[in-house]
């Protein structure tokens, strides 16, 4: 078993558009002891905060009511702000530029979640 990486403190932007996916993020963020940041729910209000809040990383719904959640990844990546896709379709619906990036497959756990923070975290 690996030990969890120490999230004390990590300010994540939470981009999800269904409120009881978000809700369990946020406690799960909560749990690791990171702070949240938003949450979004629609792309405007994202980049909006993406702009404006102080945030070390984001987790991104890949679609965010049919919207493509791939402006915001831009941004965050001209930033360089590290960030993670959350979807149920694996890679599947990346752009090539966006593969690589870490993939929490739906539905995760908190033990998923906190290793892909460690991740973004050490970029």
């Amino acid at each position: 078993m690996t030990a969890q990486p120490n999230l004390e403190g990590l300010r994540v932007l939470v981009v999800e558009d269904e409120m009881m996916v978000s809700m369990l993020i946020e406690d799960m963020l909560s749990d690791l002891g990171c702070t949240v940041v938003g949450p979004a729910s629609r792309l405007d209000e994202a980049i909006e905060l993406a702009k404006q809040a102080e945030l070390d990383c984001a987790v991104l719904d890949v679609n965010l009511g049919g919207q493509p959640i791939f402006p915001l990844a831009d941004l965050l990546r001209e930033k360089g702000a590290p960030f993670a896709f959350a979807t149920g379709y694996g890679d599947a619906g990346l752009r090539d530029v966006d593969r690589g990036s870490p993939v929490l497959q739906k539905p995760f756990r908190e033990g998923d979640l906190a290793r892909v923070l460690g991740e973004l975290k050490a970029r």
